[in-house]
């Protein structure tokens, strides 16, 4: 590989990495450390085609799991000299509107922020100290989620809400799933044939997290989340939408304060409150009422977002799917769109529920607005970020 970057993408229990060539599209090597800080951690790594190197054993921390990395090139390969580290970091606030290279001033930017992202920034920042000491005359870059969003109007991130939260706490609509809009809104263009600048697009990021982002020529003019990850779509365990008063009304009846009502509504709702589970293959598996709902719930939610950023596109080039449910359930793509047809938009039932994996569109032909799946690659398009950033 010409210019291996490694992509660290560090989580509270995990690492996810890759050594990516940007250039080729290429992958050398990716792995996986599971459950960092519990008794029973896990190392699953890739070298191309060779059988995985697997290393079951406890993690205590991020520095262990960092060094579980490192043992894991040395004892399976390739060789690991990369020309740069990349790492994922979910919110930038409104400082930084694309890809960062790291120094002082930056981390402590990313620190500041972490109230914002209290459960991702700190960790990230973690990553990316343990990455200096491991890598110390490599550079490192900072790929943020919410960059991709700050192309929004001040009337698509602006609250109605008090002068002072919007100016001195920063309260205003973020936005994230930036690398991955950013990725598939240019793969989409490719499958289309066409230029990203003259395109709109509405692409729908459905995962355990899930997001709307309405597209005008490669920028983001409207999107789901807001504040933070919890606003909008239904997800796996969050609540997306829901009356802002809840809150208060719950203090009231409930005893609850403020961080109870949070954690409820982040990591005990969504698909999880309505069905017992937050996975929805899990939901898809069964056949009985709490079921029905729960999907009928997530799939009007995601409709409505559609037809919203329909109305204020004007016009629709494509529609696209990507994350883990978008790619791989055609049943929520199939009733996500049901009765859309007024606006151009449906699905072909053989073409939804082929086999096929990759880069694909599943509108008939004659569709007036294609309808594409799109696999997102954030370890990519992380990738790309800090190449075109260094060069």
């Amino acid at each position: 590989m010409d210019t291996p970057i490694l992509v660290l993408n560090t989580g509270s229990s995990s690492v996810k990495y890759e050594l990516v060539d940007p250039g080729t599209r290429g992958r050398a090597a990716k792995g996986l450390i599971e459950r960092i800080g519990q008794e029973r951690g896990r190392l699953t790594h890739r070298n191309g085609d060779d059988p995985p190197y697997v290393r079951d054993r406890p993690f205590p921390g991020h520095g262990e799991a960092l060094d579980a990395l490192m043992e894991a090139f040395a004892a399976a390969g390739p060789d690991l000299a990369p020309v740069a580290v990349g790492h994922r970091v979910v919110h930038g606030g409104d400082r930084f509107t694309g890809a960062a290279l790291i120094d002082d001033d930056v981390i402590a930017a990313i620190e500041e922020l972490s109230p914002l992202a209290p459960l991702h920034n700190p960790v990230n920042l973690t990553g990316i100290r343990l990455a200096q000491k491991v890598f110390p005359d490599v550079p490192q870059v900072a790929v943020f989620d919410t960059a991709f969003h700050l192309t929004l109007p001040p009337e698509a991130y602006t609250y109605a809400v008090p002068r002072d939260w919007r100016e001195r706490l920063g309260v205003r609509r973020y936005g994230f799933h930036g690398t991955s809009y950013a990725y598939v809104s240019r793969r989409a263009a490719a499958v289309l044939g066409r230029d990203l600048a003259e395109l709109n697009l509405i692409v729908l990021h459905l995962g355990n997290g899930a997001s709307a982002t309405a597209i005008s020529g490669g920028r983001s003019v409207d999107t789901s989340m807001g504040l933070t990850p919890l606003e909008g779509l239904v997800m796996g365990t969050r609540s997306g939408d829901v009356d802002p008063a809840l809150g208060g009304y719950l203090a009231r009846t409930n005893g609850m304060d403020a961080q109870q009502v949070e954690h409820a509504l982040t990591h005990d709702s969504g698909l999880l409150a309505l069905a017992g589970t937050g996975d929805m293959r899990e939901v898809r598996a069964r056949d009985d009422d709490e079921a029905r709902l729960a999907l009928a719930v997530y799939t009007r939610r995601i409709r409505k977002y559609v037809g919203a950023y329909y109305a204020l596109l004007g016009r629709v080039d494509a529609i696209v799917f990507t994350g883990g449910i978008g790619e791989n359930d055609p049943l929520t793509r199939a009733a996500a769109l049901k009765g859309l047809d007024r606006l151009g938009i449906t699905v072909d039932t053989e073409l939804n529920e082929s086999e096929h994996r990759g880069e694909r569109e599943v509108s008939p032909p004659t569709a007036e607005v294609p309808v594409l799946v799109i696999p997102t690659d954030e370890e990519q398009e992380i990738a790309h970020q800090t190449l075109t950033l260094l060069t």
